[in-house]
């Protein structure tokens, strides 16, 4: 099953807050998420996906453009063919679903010029850092996956020219709970 899906709903902090899920603090979020690359035997449903995309949406966007697209993929002929195209990580076939986040570069250029490209490349990786915020708050495990041929994936899924995609998001229940890998200290400079 592919979906190609524009998500303009609204979104309503209840509906992430529900008993199931419960809520998280954004700081837990932030230090909790890891790159999950096994996941279980286990399908994730359309209205799980549906709310990741939503979550997706409140990423900040140059002129609230929201200059991105997703493609759903729970297709596992084109989940294999998704890793191929990303040099064989076999976490991308494996995951129950993949959401290829691309940039909308037509969208913004027409109102940004020659920034436009730019600016769709970053609301497209906003809503892909959103999205895998949400994953994990909602017991989740997601990879950001962003080593991949683009004219294949383009190939792939008949994605049009002027739209870019720009990450492979693999996504499942989690069987495996990785350690920190560590961070470096901030590397920043002040101007006072």
């Amino acid at each position: 099953m592919l979906c190609v899906c524009d998500v303009m709903g609204e979104w309503h902090k209840s509906k992430f807050t529900d008993l199931q899920h419960g809520f998280m603090d954004v700081f837990d979020a932030l230090e909790g998420r890891r790159s999950i690359r096994a996941y279980q035997d286990r399908p994730v449903s359309r209205e799980t996906v549906e709310k990741l995309l939503q979550a997706a949406e409140l990423a900040p966007s140059a002129g609230n453009l929201q200059s991105r697209r997703y493609v759903v993929v729970m297709c596992q002929d084109l989940r294999k063919a998704l890793a191929l195209a990303a040099y064989g990580q076999s976490h991308i076939s494996s995951a129950p679903v993949d959401i290829v986040v691309c940039a909308d570069v037509r969208r913004s250029s027409r109102r940004y010029g020659d920034r436009g490209s730019l600016y769709a490349i970053q609301d497209a990786d906003a809503a892909v850092m959103c999205m895998l915020l949400a994953a994990h708050a909602m017991g989740l495990g997601a990879c950001w996956n962003g080593a991949f041929d683009e004219e294949m994936v383009r190939d792939i899924l008949s994605i049009e020219e002027g739209v870019a995609p720009v990450a492979i998001i693999s996504l499942g229940w989690p069987a495996e709970s990785p350690r920190s890998p560590g961070r470096l200290p901030p590397n920043a400079r002040w101007e006072v």
